[in-house]
């Protein structure tokens, strides 16, 4: 693969798509698109711990379209895009190594006695690695989203009023980008979080069928940031063979 840029992306390509999780994820949220369309808001509410960590019983239909829109939105970069970014820039390794944080984090990185030290470490380690998905994500609804203007609006305006420094960009983008309002107040067992609504001023309220457009969004932004990680990896090699060559 050394020397080779286009076999190191063909390698990066097909450790991508075993690792990154975006078939799933947009699976998973038709389903529950599908079980809210039919009316059978059990079966939305029985599949959502599949997607999320909701509490699903303290939701309504629309309620429960509007976590699996956010959720969709921000797996879209934890789970795709932040993948292939560091795919990009470490190969295999780079791509292994930001699923593993991600899975430390999910395992430990929320707050508790036991695992305090070691989650607030875990959590600011995720942060620092989905940085720079999490832009390009946001970045990319903008371009592939159909409403460009409300996607940037939403972005600049509501991204940073967001608890998490890198599912705000994406929530606030995809909100602009779908013309919905995502955020507000969210039950997770138990405990509820008041959050900032995304997207407030021009946006409407999340609907089953919103689902259906999140998942065509998520798949647009992916294949966009495929195409854009993809060139730069070559780029890079290119450069790089050629700094090598100047230097024989």
């Amino acid at each position: 693969v050394r020397g080779r840029p286009a076999l190191a992306v063909a390698l990066t390509a097909a450790t991508a798509w075993s690792v990154v999780g975006g078939t799933s994820l947009g699976r998973e949220a038709r389903a529950i698109g599908g079980a809210l369309a039919a009316g059978d808001l059990e079966v939305a509410r029985e599949r959502l711990p599949h997607l999320c960590g909701r509490d699903p019983h303290s939701l309504d239909g629309p309620g429960i379209a509007r976590a699996v829109v956010e959720s969709v939105a921000e797996n879209t970069s934890d789970a795709v895009v932040g993948a292939l970014v560091w795919g990009a820039i470490g190969g295999v390794p780079g791509l292994v190594g930001f699923r593993a944080v991600n899975t430390l984090d999910a395992m430990v990185g929320h707050k508790s006695p036991r695992y305090r030290r070691y989650g607030w470490a875990s959590a600011r380690l995720d942060d620092l690695a989905g940085w720079p998905g999490a832009r390009l994500t946001a970045a990319l609804a903008v371009a592939g989203g159909g409403r460009p203007r409300e996607a940037v609006r939403a972005w600049r305006t509501d991204a940073g009023r967001h608890p998490s420094p890198n599912a705000g960009p994406v929530e606030a983008a995809f909100a602009g980008a779908l013309g919905v309002r995502l955020g507000g107040t969210l039950a997770y067992a138990g405990r509820v979080e008041h959050r900032p609504v995304l997207n407030g001023e021009s946006g409407r309220d999340v609907r089953s069928a919103d689902i259906e457009r999140a998942v065509r969004l998520s798949r647009r932004v992916s294949t966009l940031a495929l195409g854009v990680c993809v060139a730069g990896r070559m780029i890079a090699g290119r450069m790089a063979a050629g700094r090598k060559r100047g230097r024989s």
